[in-house]
């Protein structure tokens, strides 16, 4: 009696052997880009960065806009209100002055 060989798609062909499947494993690391936030829906409790064209645009087009911390929503409440986001403060801070007196 002879043995066969089984076909090479196989999944249980022995691994190594000639037409058994062959398994390579990668690791992919990412970096967060989102900043981090102390506890969830702290971004809720802050006043955010928008440049005010933006929030204009907003207000008629109903859209929502991005504030420099990356935090998307359609604005809709007094932003006085409420303390400073303070990732969009320090991206504030760190920007250079407008060129274009804006």
């Amino acid at each position: 009696m002879s043995e066969t060989m089984p076909p090479p798609s196989d999944p249980n062909a022995p691994q190594g052997e000639p037409g058994g499947p062959q398994t390579q494993t990668a690791v992919l690391e990412r970096t967060e880009t989102v900043p981090e936030v102390a506890e969830p829906g702290d971004h809720e409790r802050f006043a955010h960065y928008v440049r005010k064209e933006k929030i204009l645009e907003s207000a008629l087009s109903g859209e929502p806009v991005t504030a420099l911390c990356g935090k998307v929503w359609i604005p809709g409440r007094n932003p006085d209100r409420f303390p400073v986001c303070p990732t969009c403060k320090e991206i504030y801070e760190g920007l250079r002055p407008p060129e274009d007196g804006d």
